[in-house]
């Protein structure tokens, strides 16, 4: 007969989630058998006056390619963090620097001070971050740049009485809503645009009806999930994830904020307005955020008067901290390495382009959409999968009767909406690890969500084709 003990151990295993690597392996596995079932194939490619490589419509060929062998499956695991140790060492240095901050205990210091003047105000916090970072994505592009806050908004969501889950959400949910209905992204629209020979962020107007849209269904989302876990915190799908976490919640009620706390958010503030500067002006992207927190995160250290081996062990304790969300990135590469390497890529792009050319105009359009999302599985890159898909689908637009500046919103749609639910996108789970929650859980929180935003963006493709932008 077994145990109480026992009883418990067999609910624990039972309710243990799966491990990010096995997730990632088992993707890999399948990409590896689609391998040996897609024959291999390729595009022809050019140089356009612009300096981007596009592909040159008509010119697919099959070609003889190996599938990936026994021995591939598990090389593809290194080649994609050598491919992706930008980011990796991205991860590693912001989340270093986010526990020095972390240590200052600024943020408790903040949160004692305005505690009194944001009590049952809280909720208002949800639309205003959001759309700060909605308005991000869809002007600027923000979506890599994003990941730092996440680091800051997660101690702030919990001291205001929500969990992690809502302040992460802030963070993704919100840039990534922007980023998909951008109005004016120079990394989706204007790309996109511009092999689509459109004039440059044309067709703004209904673009920011659908943003607003789109906004409001992602703000409301995270609202009612929110007042649910404010009314009864044992509610919060990372309950015990929160309870494991080193936050002075009773730090509101003990302390008010010290000077050299207030110099720690002001360099906070200073390096988040250099931030949104650089990216703005100078182009600025990983290399050079990367350098800009460490930066922060010694300036923090000094004027909060900590030695410079506290700096150091605090730093190494957010590397730490990091590991299995960088490392992931690694894996989630060498899932698209694989296809890479066995060139079936472009077979899957020309295959469903002549799906979609026997479809009618009104499916066609919508098509094109699903077209994208699916491209956006194997394809990370925004700039990328609009170099590889427009130049094929812009004429193909042509033939079948559906307006280019459809086709260039069926692409943004479709490359946005599932950033942050792609099995293969090591950024969403990197962020993840910033924000210490489980995979499966954001996987199982946020799907209603991105069933919305499909639905949406379906019908906006739909309203464009037949009522705004018809041929």
């Amino acid at each position: 007969m077994a145990t109480v003990n026992e009883h418990i151990n067999i609910e624990k295993k039972k309710k243990e989630s799966l491990h990010p690597f096995v997730i990632m392996f088992g993707v890999i596995l399948v990409m590896a058998l689609l391998t040996y079932i897609i024959p291999a194939g390729e595009y022809e490619r050019v140089t356009n006056e612009a300096g981007q490589t596009v592909v040159v419509d008509g010119s697919y060929k099959e070609v003889a390619a190996p599938s990936a062998g026994f021995l591939d499956i598990f090389q593809s695991i290194h080649k994609g963090m050598v491919q992706s140790a930008p980011i990796i060492f991205f991860i590693f240095i912001v989340g270093g620097a986010f526990h020095v901050f972390r240590d200052t205990k600024a943020i408790e210091g903040a949160f004692a001070s305005i505690s009194s003047k944001t009590k049952g105000k809280e909720m208002l916090m949800i639309p205003i971050v959001m759309m700060f970072f909605g308005v991000a994505g869809a002007s600027i592009g923000m979506f890599e740049e994003a990941l730092p806050f996440v680091m800051i908004m997660i101690p702030f969501a919990i001291l205001l009485g929500y969990d992690s889950m809502v302040g992460a959400a802030m963070v993704l949910v919100g840039v990534a809503a922007g980023f998909t209905a951008a109005f004016m992204n120079p990394f989706t629209v204007g790309v996109a645009q511009g092999l689509a020979e459109l004039p440059l962020f044309s067709g703004m107007l209904p673009r920011i009806g659908f943003w607003l849209v789109y906004m409001a269904a992602a703000i409301t989302f995270v609202m009612i999930y929110a007042h649910k876990v404010k009314k009864d915190p044992t509610k919060s799908v990372v309950y015990e994830e929160d309870k494991a976490r080193q936050i002075d919640t009773a730090a509101m009620n003990q302390q008010k904020i010290t000077k050299n706390q207030i110099a720690v958010l002001a360099v906070l503030g200073a390096t988040l307005i250099i931030l949104a500067y650089s990216v703005i002006k100078f182009g600025w992207y990983i290399g050079e955020i990367a350098g800009l927190f460490l930066i922060m995160a010694i300036v923090m250290g000094l004027v909060y008067r900590m030695s410079f081996n506290q700096m150091a062990r605090s730093f190494v304790k957010g590397c730490e901290e990091m590991a299995t969300g960088a490392l992931i990135v690694g894996f989630a590469y060498g899932a698209l390495v694989l296809l890479q390497e066995s060139l079936t890529i472009d077979t899957i792009l020309y295959n469903i382009s002549n799906v979609v050319s026997s479809l009618p105009g009104t499916l066609s359009a919508v098509a094109m959409f699903a077209t994208q999302t699916l491209l956006n599985m194997i394809i990370t890159s925004g700039s990328g999968q609009a170099a590889l898909s427009m130049p094929i689908m812009t004429p193909l637009a042509d033939l079948i009767g559906v307006s280019r500046q459809t086709a260039v919103l069926a692409y943004q749609m479709g490359d946005g909406v599932t950033n942050i639910f792609s099995p293969t996108s090591g950024l969403l789970f990197a962020a993840l690890a910033m924000a210490g929650i489980p995979i499966t859980k954001w996987f199982k929180w946020v799907w209603p969500l991105i069933l919305v935003q499909t639905v949406l963006s379906i019908i906006f493709v739909t309203v464009a084709h037949l009522f705004i932008w018809t041929v």
